[in-house]
């Protein structure tokens, strides 16, 4: 079961296919954040949109700088480490303010979780494309223990599972990385 459920709470309206109405008095920066600047509201498919553009930044970003190697793996992890630290309060004040438990249209996590596995990717359209596709598989099947991160509070189940689930796809993008 996941932790995509319906939380019932005053003032909160829940319309058919599970969209909150956020309240008036929402924080307005941590919608914008959580939703990854509204990326979060696009359908079908939320997430698969929000790692798209996390995965396309990634690459523009890094291309534009030229940085490889290590410097892009470093620029990569601190960007993990950013999103991490303002998406998991963000994660929470939304979670809280939406009544849904890990809503589904709150995708910064899944720009965390994108972006571990392309943290040692070389920057060329191939492994952009195939750490992209790792990142979704996992997310979406949540092998073990990550399906178990999911069930902490807030803000930090919603995030330390895709960040879980992004260590999976890194984990095979090194072994690709031996011999492609």
């Amino acid at each position: 079961m996941t932790r995509k459920t319906e939380l019932r709470q005053p003032g909160v309206r829940i319309h058919e296919g599970g969209t909150a109405t956020t309240p008036a008095s929402h924080t307005r920066w941590a919608w914008l954040v959580g939703t990854f600047f509204g990326i979060g509201r696009l359908k079908p498919g939320p997430g698969t949109w929000a790692s798209l553009a996390a995965m396309a930044i990634w690459y523009a970003g890094l291309r534009a700088s030229h940085l490889t190697g290590w410097a892009a793996t470093v620029v990569t992890l601190v960007g993990v480490l950013v999103v991490t630290l303002i998406g998991t309060p963000a994660s929470t004040m939304v979670e809280r303010e939406s009544g849904q438990t890990d809503p589904g249209f709150v995708v910064v996590d899944e720009v965390a979780g994108q972006w571990v596995t392309l943290a040692i990717a070389p920057i060329d359209a191939g492994h952009a494309l195939l750490g992209f596709a790792l990142f979704r598989i996992f997310d979406i099947v949540k092998p073990w223990p990550v399906r178990r991160l999911e069930r902490l509070h807030g803000g930090t189940g919603i995030m330390l599972d895709d960040l879980g689930a992004g260590v999976y796809g890194l984990l095979v993008v090194l072994v690709v990385r031996m011999w492609w």
